[in-house]
């Protein structure tokens, strides 16, 4: 069955980066499009970006353009989320999404807290 494994999060100060990693098996894992989401506490769940398949740009919310790298290993079957000069309202968990054969699936999150 499909799995996601979200790792990297962590405790990071304004302005700084982390690197998030997900690990996928269960499907193969270069024929689908895989996504970021993120819930912070008290809110909604939101789309933070979007790496096609093959080729293609990538997509990104207006909120994270600019600071955040969507990229993937296909080899390794891991998706990665670059965030850089994060800024409080990054705080929030994080999730990586794939949508197979009409189901989507969803890994456990990863923490992400940018405070001082």
């Amino acid at each position: 069955q499909v799995q996601l494994v979200e790792s990297g999060g962590g405790l990071v100060q304004p302005g700084g980066s982390l690197r998030l990693s997900c690990a996928a098996s269960g499907f193969t894992f270069s024929r689908y499009a895989m996504s970021w989401y993120r819930q912070a506490p008290g809110k909604e769940r939101e789309w933070v970006a979007t790496i096609p398949s093959a080729g293609g740009p990538p997509s990104y919310a207006a909120s994270v353009k600019g600071r955040f790298t969507i990229s993937r290993d296909n080899a390794k079957n891991t998706l990665f989320l670059l965030m850089n000069s994060l800024k409080p309202e990054d705080t929030a968990v994080y999730y990586c999404r794939v949508l197979v054969d009409r189901t989507e699936s969803w890994g456990q999150g990863t923490q992400v807290t940018v405070s001082l």
